[in-house]
């Protein structure tokens, strides 16, 4: 969340990765309150507060996969493979556990190579 809307740059493997745990983890301890205080509408499968924190993470969501994607080597529009079915979800989940684009590209340095 250090950087909540930062689309430049480069974002390790291990950024991702972490970011999307955390977030999965938040979502579920969410879900499971607004059950027990009947704040989940099982018509939208979404809780008061899980709904208020997805909305709150959703830009830095985006960010950290653009990010991602930068680190790859490819550019952040490569996001909107997403939306076709099926085929943009296994795309983008290959592209997320590539490795780091070695030394530096385009988006700046290699973060493997900042970090140590």
């Amino acid at each position: 969340m250090k950087k909540y809307g930062v689309f430049g740059g480069r974002a390790r493997r291990k950024e991702y990765w972490y970011f999307l745990l955390f977030n999965i983890l938040i979502e579920m301890v969410l879900g499971g309150i607004d059950r027990v205080t009947g704040s989940f509408s099982p018509e939208a499968e979404l809780g008061l507060l899980g709904g208020l924190y997805s909305l709150a993470v959703l830009i830095p969501g985006i960010a950290v996969s653009v990010r991602r994607l930068h680190d790859i080597g490819k550019s952040g529009g490569w996001i909107l493979i997403g939306l076709v079915p099926l085929v943009g979800g296994i795309v983008l989940l290959l592209f997320m556990g590539r490795d780091s684009q070695q030394g530096e590209n385009q988006y700046g340095p290699n973060p493997k190579l900042v970090e140590a």
